[in-house]
């Protein structure tokens, strides 16, 4: 949730914010931190790469987790939840990653640990799963499993 906070704070949008503010504002950030902007021999040229990084990641990132798109892929989501079982689960932080059988990957923001003992040691993880975690939690793709799917 930490770093959900921080590209907000970034983009400067609030919790109900919609894709085309975020847009707006990525435009805008875009153009005031730019490299190019900035001579090699400047100081902030090394400064600016850096900030570009962030600004474009975290974009994509909250492109991924916001409104809009949760509610164009949320029969995708729905079908791999109720259908797929877990094939393999990672948790570090507060990030709880699962892939599904089905090779899609989704990640969970602010499963916390004691949460996460619970789901190892579920005689039923999926079903443990699918009450606690599935519909809880903030969640998007997995930029893993976007990049392992053919275009």
């Amino acid at each position: 949730m930490k770093r959900v906070n921080e590209y907000k704070k970034l983009f400067n949008v609030e919790k109900g914010y919609d894709l085309k503010q975020l847009k707006t504002s990525y435009r805008n950030l875009v153009k005031e931190w730019h490299p190019d902007k900035f001579q090699e021999s400047d100081e902030k040229h090394a400064e600016a790469e850096m900030k570009s990084k962030q600004i474009i990641d975290g974009y994509h990132f909250l492109v991924s987790i916001a409104p809009e798109t949760k509610a164009a892929n949320l029969e995708e989501y729905n079908k791999t939840t109720s259908e797929a079982g877990i094939a393999d689960f990672q948790h570090k932080g507060n990030l709880l990653e699962i892939s599904f059988t089905d090779g899609t990957t989704y990640e969970y923001f602010g499963v916390n640990k004691p949460l996460f003992v619970k789901l190892v040691n579920s005689d039923r993880q999926f079903r443990f799963a699918k009450r606690n975690i599935f519909n809880s939690f903030l969640y998007r793709k997995s930029k893993k499993d976007q990049e392992l799917q053919p275009a």
